[in-house]
């Protein structure tokens, strides 16, 4: 497991770096050219061709765009309906854009949150996702359990008024393990999944269950131990009625004793780490 090292990140860490601000500068792209009648269809593919023309051609999973009401998966009973629809954007609407694209063998998954204009309700859920990040860090510093902390999110989620959506996520992750992944040329998918990518996290979990932790972080028993070292994309996604709101991004756990270096945001140069700083919210 790569870690950070004197003066700045490994050059393992740098790789997951520099696609995971790939990923978000396409969100960004793709954003900006959002207009009403865009279907969630239409999104989804000007992601994928971004991110083709610039060299992505493997995928942990495809592009996804998620529009209204379906940002917060009102009535998502079953996985295909997380996958694009014909839903149009309107003038109001919030949008979900969720991509992980593969570059260079590594990995990154990651949530970017908008309206098609000004919205005070979800200006208010991106701010309150501010101290889901905080609380994250903080108690895998303290190495909680995995399902201890999402318990956590899961109470601070309550005490600002919201519902937990990544419960409708399967299994109910809140995170899962990333890692390097063989890069092949128009790599296969399976259901919108990279083949290898999938086969890699099997193969954790295979292993995970041996030794008694799960690549994937969840309110179910499986989860119930300590972080385990290793790349994990981080998603604590917030509801309120019709509007949903989220971020994702890569938490670095190592087996460190140094508190900071134990665990760590991969980066703080991203979209919704701005607009904390900034205090447009």
């Amino acid at each position: 497991m790569a870690t950070a090292v004197a003066g700045g990140l490994s050059a393992e860490l740098r790789g997951f770096r520099e696609v995971q601000r790939l990923a978000y500068a396409c969100a960004e792209a793709v954003a900006a050219q959002l207009r009403p009648g865009v279907t969630e269809r239409e999104a989804a593919r000007m992601q994928r061709e971004w991110l083709y023309e610039r060299g992505v051609r493997d995928w942990f999973h495809r592009p996804f765009a998620w529009f209204g009401d379906r940002t917060a998966f009102v009535d998502f009973k079953i996985p295909l309906q997380f996958f694009p629809t014909n839903r149009r954007l309107e003038a109001g609407m919030p949008f979900i854009l969720d991509m992980a694209p593969v570059h260079k063998g590594y990995t990154a998954d990651i949530g970017y949150s908008g309206c098609l204009g000004l919205d005070p309700l979800h200006d208010r859920l991106l701010a309150d996702l501010a101290a889901h990040r905080e609380l994250i860090l903080r108690e895998v510093r303290e190495r909680r359990t995995l399902r201890e902390i999402y318990e956590d999110v899961d109470r601070l989620m309550v005490r600002q008024g919201y519902a937990n959506r990544h419960r409708a996520y399967p299994f109910g992750v809140i995170a899962h393990k990333i890692d390097r992944v063989k890069e092949r040329r128009m790599a296969p998918t399976l259901f919108g999944f990279g083949a290898q990518a999938l086969k890699g996290l099997a193969s954790d979990a295979l292993h995970g269950h041996r030794d008694g932790w799960s690549p994937l972080w969840s309110p179910y028993k499986f989860s119930d131990h300590p972080p385990t070292p290793g790349l994990w994309a981080v998603e604590p996604h917030l509801g309120f009625r019709g509007t949903g709101a989220k971020f994702e991004e890569i938490l670095v756990v190592t087996d460190s004793r140094d508190p900071e270096q134990s665990a760590f945001w991969l980066d703080d140069d991203l979209p919704h780490v701005r607009r904390w700083n900034e205090g447009a919210v």
